[in-house]
């Protein structure tokens, strides 16, 4: 009887023994677990405007008053659906780039451009306007609002080769005056600048403190 309760004591202290052992390797194992946080990705910045497409009416004033030809790379900046670039690629044989922060515009640009056949002319990029580079284009266009064209006004002067063509549809750039202002049949206005060779002399100041 005696040589059965030491049996079971024994029996008991090593089971006892083996579940401490269980949860301190447990424990050990968890402490040496690093924890990794999940990184958490800033929300992208919104669109500054509502999109609404130019009329393809007014597209092809644009580039007919910008005097677009195969030479010519355009970049549309808002780009939307891609019709300015898909439009200059099909007529004038240009090639074409649409910048717009929108991803659900550049996969319309995207499969617009595809269904159009000029996948080898055109190029959409999901960029801020304000953080782009637009330096080789030739003929630059717009469909933005007043004040967001006045504040790329001088990321224009800066980036684009003098001679180079501005067209906007609807509005403005402010103080700077247009070469050329056309009022369409269905009621819109374009407005047409050269980049000069040298920046207005009114502009100068609130462009490069801008």
């Amino acid at each position: 009887m005696q040589l059965r309760r030491t049996a079971w004591v024994l029996m008991t202290s090593i089971g006892f023994a083996v579940g401490v052992a269980g949860c301190n390797s447990q424990t050990l194992t968890n402490a040496q677990t690093p924890q990794v946080e999940t990184p958490t990705q800033s929300p992208e910045r919104q669109p500054d405007v509502v999109y609404v497409p130019t009329p393809q009416e007014v597209v092809d004033e644009m580039l007919t008053l910008a005097k677009v030809t195969k030479d010519d790379v355009i970049y549309d900046l808002g780009s939307g659906d891609g019709r300015i670039p898909i439009t200059a690629a099909q007529k004038y044989g240009a090639r074409g780039i649409g910048i717009d922060i929108n991803p659900e515009r550049i996969r319309e640009a995207n499969e617009n451009a595809q269904k159009a056949g000029v996948t080898d002319r055109v190029q959409f990029l999901q960029q801020d306007l304000f953080q782009s580079d637009f330096s080789e284009a030739t003929v630059v266009t717009l469909y933005l609002l007043p004040e967001l064209n006045v504040k790329l006004r001088p990321q224009l002067f800066k980036q684009l080769k003098p001679g180079t063509r501005v067209v906007s549809h609807d509005f403005d750039m402010g103080d700077w005056k247009p070469d050329r202002v056309v009022q369409t049949q269905e009621g819109s206005t374009i407005y047409y600048w050269v980049i000069p060779e040298q920046i207005p002399a009114n502009l100068r100041d609130t462009d490069s403190n801008t």
